[in-house]
């Protein structure tokens, strides 16, 4: 019987960036298939103090919206790069690319935007400069 809701705590959801070797840039937690949701993400990012994942990436379809939850960092959106803090919230356009980096205590961000499979670019090696 399905009850219409689901709920997870966001330790319970497996880390990718450790499983995928990428522990030192620190944690990624995707719960759209853990809480059983079809058409919208919710991703959840610890990034170590100075550390970013060394990919941008874009899409085609999906809107993001990013959240800083604590400490501080760095967003590089095309060709811009922003200073965020703790509240700062960050609307990204689907072709915009986007990579981030903690600050000096690190950052933790929670992103939400629609689902759409397939619908990520990688782009290994974007931003090269400080």
């Amino acid at each position: 019987m399905s009850t219409g809701y689901a709920r997870i705590n966001i330790e319970d959801v497996d880390d990718i960036a450790a499983k995928f070797g990428m522990g030192e840039v620190g944690e990624a937690r995707y719960v759209r298939e853990d809480v059983g949701a079809e058409r919208v993400g919710l991703s959840w990012y610890r990034m170590n103090p100075g550390r970013r994942t060394g990919f941008g990436h874009r899409h085609v379809e999906v809107e993001e919206i990013y959240v800083v939850l604590a400490g501080s960092g760095r967003v590089k959106l095309d060709d811009e790069i922003l200073e965020l803090r703790r509240g700062d919230i960050v609307r990204v356009a689907p072709a915009t690319v986007r990579e981030f980096t903690g600050g000096p205590h690190g950052m933790e961000l929670m992103a939400t935007g629609t689902h759409a499979p397939g619908d990520g670019e990688l782009l290994h090696g974007w931003w090269t400069d400080a």
